[in-house]
């Protein structure tokens, strides 16, 4: 048995694929559109476009989207109650997700050294989703 996570983009999913694709390096391993469902009873008059279901992979991290309720929500929803921790091998790959990710949201915690991380930041990116960038201290070999 596992969990795995499944985030509504809420009409926005294949721009958030591209945008994290761009910004951390994720593969889209899966996409099916609203039009290509084999049951008609999930295809939507004026969705046909949007994405039925997706996954992605982030290093060996696998996370489902959809634009699914997007049909009865409007596009400026939020995400809330939840952030997905990406723990990166250096601080300069920390460094360059963290910035990445930053564009066009909002910078939470600034990417900073602490007790617990070589290093650490929080940020809410521009789909409103939470990420806790952290490089471990042991997963470098440096002091800043």
């Amino acid at each position: 048995m596992d969990i795995q996570v499944t985030l509504s983009f809420l009409g926005r999913t294949e721009e958030a694929l591209a945008f994290y694709g761009r910004a951390i390096a994720a593969v889209t391993v899966f996409l099916q559109r609203f039009r290509d469902c084999p049951d008609p009873a999930q295809r939507r008059p004026g969705f046909e476009d949007k994405i039925f279901h997706a996954t992605f992979r982030v290093g060996a991290t696998e996370i489902m989207a959809s634009d699914c309720g997007c049909e009865n929500q409007s596009t400026t929803g939020h995400f809330g109650g939840f952030a997905l921790a990406l723990r990166t091998d250096t601080p300069q790959q920390a460094e360059r997700f963290f910035a990445a990710l930053s564009a066009g949201g909002q910078v939470e915690l600034p990417l900073m050294k602490t007790f617990f991380a070589t290093r650490y930041g929080i940020v809410t990116d521009r789909f409103g989703v939470s990420w806790k960038i952290m490089t471990e201290p042991d997963s470098c070999s440096c002091d800043g």
